[in-house]
């Protein structure tokens, strides 16, 4: 879902500077009991003002997303900004700024790249603004949210890494019992962008079920991708021709782009759908494949339901905003595992 770090960019630059700053402060007031500190936002008795800023926010997820969120808005009756932010982290400090200037009360982000998360965090707390992440992890006082304490980490709607994992790698499992592979004739590509938590939460969680499952040793490739298609593509391409012994592939990874590329990779490279077991994460891009017919090696794909997302997100910056609800930890959507046999019924929208 995000691209490669921008490490000489401007805004991570002046992020990593405002580490040491913020870890100064960080002793503050929390925001009410949600673990981390993102400032304490006055309660709003008026109208209610919330910006949704999302990173690449014409992939159908988000979307989905945006759609989620303005219609709990419309519901609340809350005036709601959403900002497509592309990949550009400097747009995302920018938004956040613009965000504070026009006296908004809070603030839902899902940043292009989590190195940014302490400049964010940095200037709602100065304006005053109730903060929120989306989907992805940012933390208050670090660049890379794997390194952050659990009280450092701002409050997050989205998904639980962990239980989408798991979910993957079981029925990864089930499908290579189905196959009857051989172990040693199998191998697995794990694609993902490697410095995003919730992406490595995922992958991680999907071998450990995948092992527990089968019991069965397969070898496993990691592969490190900027969350494209393309480069999934690209980067399954060279893998593969490094591993030609192998008769038969699983693949699972952070998201449908991971997975949609390197079942692409694999087809392209003369493996049939038969010698081929992709589990996708979204299913926003898995349907296509089943949608013309054909055999695919998508065999199923794991239905992140993005409006729920942004419906969830909104509600629970109302609550904070209107009624003092502090923000938990975590909030998680709901999630549902479909194949070519279902996907069309459960309100999956194809990209």
């Amino acid at each position: 879902m995000t691209r490669r770090r921008i490490r000489n960019g401007a805004a991570v630059a002046t992020a990593l500077a405002f580490t040491v700053a913020l870890g100064a402060c960080s002793s503050g007031k929390d925001d009410g009991g949600s673990g981390a500190v993102t400032g304490e936002p006055a309660p709003v008795s008026g109208n209610v003002k919330i910006a949704y800023l999302q990173k690449q926010g014409d992939q159908q997820y988000f979307v989905d997303e945006a759609d989620g969120a303005k219609a709990k808005a419309k519901e609340l009756g809350v005036d709601l900004k959403v900002v497509n932010l592309g990949n550009d982290t400097n747009k995302a400090v920018s938004e956040v700024q613009a965000a504070v200037a026009q006296k908004t009360n809070g603030v839902i982000v899902v940043v292009p790249d989590p190195a940014v998360g302490p400049q964010v965090v940095d200037i709602a707390k100065g304006g005053g603004a109730a903060l929120l992440a989306s989907d992805d992890q940012i933390c208050v006082n670090g660049a890379d949210p794997t390194k952050c304490s659990p009280d450092q980490l701002v409050p997050r709607v989205g998904f639980s890494g962990a239980q989408m994992g798991t979910q993957v790698g079981d029925r990864a499992a089930e499908e290579f019992r189905k196959a009857g592979w051989a172990p040693q004739d199998t191998a697995i590509i794990a694609a993902w962008k490697q410095d995003v938590t919730v992406c490595s939460d995922r992958v991680n969680a999907a071998h450990e079920a995948f092992k527990r499952a089968t019991g069965a040793d397969v070898k496993l490739l990691k592969v490190g991708t900027d969350n494209t298609p393309p480069d999934a593509q690209n980067k399954t391409a060279a893998t593969m021709s490094g591993n030609r012994s192998v008769k038969h592939w699983i693949v699972w990874g952070c998201n449908d782009e991971n997975v949609s590329g390197a079942v692409t990779a694999l087809q392209n490279g003369g493996y049939g759908a038969a010698d081929v077991v992709g589990v996708g994460l979204g299913g926003y891009l898995a349907c296509k494949d089943w949608g013309s017919g054909k055999p695919s090696g998508m065999k199923a794909a794991l239905f992140i339901n993005g409006y729920e997302v942004g419906g969830l997100a909104v509600q629970t910056m109302v609550d904070r905003l209107k009624n003092g609800k502090p923000f938990p930890p975590e909030a998680f959507a709901t999630t549902k595992m479909v194949d070519p046999s279902n996907w069309q019924q459960s309100g999956l929208k194809c990209s």
